[in-house]
Order: structure tokens, then sequence, then C-alpha cells
């Protein structure tokens, strides 16, 4: 009775241990993860008197507490981002080194936590902190309240649990019409375990819909980035020709600038200043040097310009600034590395298209099982046990090359969705970004990250199953939707690639169709 009592107090005590270790990793990974968001944050954030008002102690407050939660939001959305790559490099860590002292706290419990955290904070920010950071910032306490904090907090609690109450009634009307559940009279009694559950697979099935719509988009215009990032090779080019070409150039613009403002620039006595000095033998040049008297500078006045002078002087400015922003980037591209400027960049470029390449590849192959049954579907909802083999064929490289891929559909995503055409009034810019634009990126990089996950699995990214509820989500069981996706997703992002590398060549056979085409009319008219 002793030993088994002994037995069962070690077990007990291993568990106590084991919970406070995944307790503590978690704690330094949520630290970890907000430190950074918090400097992504701060590096965007405006901090002028628009968003943080320092006369004013309440309004100090709400901008703090909207600044935290926002930074918050962030860390999870990385968290999120992190999921996948984070499982697939424990399970490959687990099988190389499976009987190490050091990676004992690396074990299935942790990486289920792990998901089950990150799923939890997902919801918790996406449909309380957000909706309750925007409501408190806006609100302004309730008419005939006394003004002060506590006011704005009982305005904020009331329209937010009025918001909260229709949209639970949504959901619920809607997990209905979809025959999740029949609609009862108790139904909020089921909110934590069916209508929350759908309302966020409704947001995830939105966020990779709009995946599906970036993620292509992000493809090609990283090409663009890198292009423009890094400095480009300089084949059969003589950049000190060119620079001496802009310099000469920018001479001949600024000299015309000069004659035209020298024109419209008179003496208060209406004489004309150039024959004026040059009576006296002072050039034009004369007029605009440092050392002009200040009595002389007083005596002349600006005309008005007429609008022929004032466009070309327009055009001319222009002109100007294309020439200096020319001559800086081909001065940078004189002084740069010859090894950085012909190796990294076509490095890059490979590796790009080489990404892009296996993708589609991937994406191919997940459509050709699913359509023959060799391949199950994303759904998982039993228990995966870290350490047991190996989730690609080739081994830790077919691992690592999981890993990047994944993280390589990420930024695609981000790039592609802040290319589009409806996100430059939002995108946010460096030291100039507003709070309620903060929250506004804050949800979209939730919603993306929360996406990327699912939509690893369901290109056939990787064969890792998703844990806790994230693989409980009820679409990703329907073998249409994950097969228009994956047909969807492979189809436009060939089209996309074949239209961003034949498009010089489409745009020259197309101008030599017409030129042939008119001189054939031409000759046609000529005969006749």
């Amino acid at each position: 009775m002793d030993d088994e009592e002994e037995e069962v107090t070690d077990l007990k005590l291993q568990l106590f241990h084991n919970t406070i270790r995944e307790h503590i990793i978690f704690l330094l990974l949520i630290i970890l993860l907000y430190f950074s968001s918090y400097v992504v944050v701060s590096r965007f954030r405006r901090s002028d008197r628009d968003d943080l008002y320092s006369n004013d102690e309440d309004e100090v407050l709400v901008y703090r507490i909207s600044f935290w939660l926002c930074t918050f939001t962030l860390a999870v959305a990385e968290g999120a981002a992190m999921l996948l790559p984070v499982s697939i490099a424990s399970n490959e860590v687990l099988l190389l080194y499976p009987n190490s002292y050091y990676v004992k706290w690396l074990n299935s419990s942790l990486i289920q936590g792990l998901w089950n955290h990150v799923f939890l904070f997902s919801n918790l920010s996406l449909f309380i902190f957000l909706p309750f950071v925007y409501l408190f910032s806006e609100s302004t306490g309730f008419v005939g309240h006394k003004k002060g904090i506590l006011g704005r907090v009982y305005e904020t609690f009331t329209v937010f649990m009025l918001m909260a109450i229709i949209v639970l009634v949504l959901t619920a009307v809607l997990s209905a019409v979809f025959g999740i559940e029949k609609f009862q009279f108790f139904w909020f009694l089921n909110l934590g375990s069916v209508h929350l559950p759908f309302l966020y697979s409704c947001v995830s099935f939105l966020g990779v819909m709009l995946m599906l719509i970036c993620t292509p988009i992000g493809f090609i215009r990283l090409f663009g980035v890198v292009n423009n990032v890094l400095v480009r090779p300089m084949l059969l080019r003589d950049v000190k020709e060119e620079i001496s070409a802009f310099q000469m150039e920018e001479v001949s613009v600024k000299r015309k600038l000069a004659n035209i403002e020298l024109h419209n620039v008179s003496i208060m006595d209406g004489t004309n200043p150039t024959s004026t000095h040059r009576k006296n033998g002072l050039g034009r040049s004369y007029l605009q040097q440092p050392w002009l008297p200040d009595t002389l500078t007083q005596l002349y006045q600006r005309k008005p310009l007429l609008d022929a002078v004032s466009d070309q002087q327009v055009f001319l400015n222009d002109r100007l600034r294309e020439l200096q922003s020319e001559r800086k980037e081909l001065d940078k591209l004189r002084k740069s590395n010859t090894i950085l400027r012909t190796f990294v960049y076509l490095m890059a470029m490979l590796l790009l298209l080489f990404c892009t390449g296996v993708t589609i590849l991937l994406v191919l192959q997940n459509t050709v099982e699913l359509l023959i049954g060799i391949k199950a579907l994303p759904l998982s909802t039993r228990q995966f046990t870290l350490g047991i083999s190996s989730l690609s064929k080739l081994g830790l490289f077919g691992a690592s090359l999981e890993v990047c891929l994944i993280f390589y559909l990420g930024a695609t995503s981000v790039v592609g969705f802040y290319s589009m055409p409806f996100m430059r009034n939002v995108r946010p810019k460096r030291r100039q970004t507003s709070l309620p634009q903060l929250m506004l990126n804050c949800g979209f990089m939730l919603v993306l990250s929360s996406a990327l996950p699912l939509l690893s699995c369901i290109i056939g990214i990787t064969n890792f199953d998703l844990l806790g509820d994230f693989g409980a989500i009820e679409w990703l069981g329907n073998f249409q939707i994950v097969l228009f996706y994956n047909l969807v997703f492979g189809t436009t992002t060939a089209l996309c690639l074949a239209n961003k590398f034949t498009a010089t060549v489409r745009r020259e056979l197309r101008a030599r169709l017409v030129e042939n085409y008119l001189l054939f009319t031409n000759y046609m008219s000529f005969i006749n």
C-alpha cells in the first residue's frame, strides 16, 4: 500500500511540475511576443496631440489601455502565425534527440496547450478586446453623467453588450440555418461550446477566402519588393557615364529654372535687372550669389507668372526631382559591393521563384491526391503525439522546407493584402498611423495569421494535423470546399506568374502586330 501511495504521489508531483513548467514557458513566450509587437506598433503609431492628449489624464489612460490591447492582439497574431512552424520543428527535434535531457520539456502536452491558448486568445482579441478598445476610445460618457473615466467605461460596456447580443443572436440563427444545431429556447446555454466556435469558424473562413485573393497577388508583388530593396546587377551598363549624363541634364534644368525665375523678377522702378547689371558689367549669375546685399534684394518683387511659363516651371521642377532621384539610385548602385550586387540579387530572385514553384507543385499534388482519395481532409480531432515519425518523406530537409514555405505564404499574404487598392488608406505608415488605424490593422493581421495554419493544411504544404479547436472547424471536412480552394489557388497563382514573366514579351508582340497591321492597311489603301 505504501509503495502504491508513493507512486501516486510521485505521479501527482510530476504532473504538478509539468503544469508549472508549461505555464512558465507560456508566460515567457507571451512576454517575448508582446515585446516584439510593442516594437512594431511603436514604430508605426502616431504620438502627436491627435492621439495622445497630454493635458487630459483620462485621455492618456484611454490611449494607453487601447495601445496595450492593440499590442497584445498583434502578439497573438504572431503566435498564431508561428503555430505550425514551431510544431513541425518540435517534432523534428524530438526525432533527432529522443533521449536528450535538455528537450524533455518539449512534449505533446506543451504543443497542445500552445494551440489551445492561441485559439482562446484569438477569440478574446477578435471578439472582445478590439471591439471594446474601439468603443472605449470613441466613448464620451452618457449625457448627464459625471465626466470621467467611469462614465466612459459604463457607456462602452453598455454599447458592447448590445452589440454582443445582436451578434450572438445572428450567430444562433446562422447555426440553425446551416444545420449545426436546432434552434432552441435556451440556445444561450451552448454559447461556449457551439456558437462561439461557429462564429470563429465563420471568421476563419473569411480569412482563408481573403488569403485566396491576396496570396497570389503577393507572389507577384514580392518580386517587385525585392527588386526595389536589393541593388540590381550592372549588366552591360556604364554607371559613371549615366551619372555624368544625369548631372549635366540636372545642371541644364537648374539653369532653365533660374532663367524663368530671373525673368519674373523686376526692380520696383520697372527696369530689367539683367540689362541693368549687364551695363555695369555684371551677369545674371550675380543676382544669384549669396553675398548679394539685403537692401538690393528687397528692391525686387515677383510678377505673376503667365500660364505657359507656370506650366513650364512645374514641368521642369518635376523633371529635376526625377533626375535627382535617378542620380541617387545610380550612386547607390555605384557604391554597392560587386558580390552583393551580382549574387545576392540573383539568389533572392531564384529563391522566390523556387518557393513559388514548389508551392504550385504541392498544390497540384494535393489536388490530385484529393481526387484519387489518398489525401485525407484537414479536419482532425484525434490526439497527436510528437516524436513518433517525421511529417515529411524527405525527413529533416522536407520539414525545414515546409517551415520555410509556411513563412513564405504568410509574407506573401501580407504583402498582397496591403497591395490591394482598397487598402491604400488603411496601410500603416511609419510614425503616421492613428489609433483607429492601428486597431484595424491589428485585427486584419490576426485574421490572416489565424487563417495561415488552415491555408497550409488545405493546400497540402504540410501533413501536420491541426490541433485543438483549429482541427474541429466544421467546414474543413467539406470535400467540395477544400477541392475548389486547391483548384482556384493553384490556377490563380500559375496565371499570375505567367502574367508577370510574359508581360514584356506580350507587350512587344502586341506592338509589333499593331505596327504590321498599320503597314498592311496603308499598303492596301495605297494599292487601291
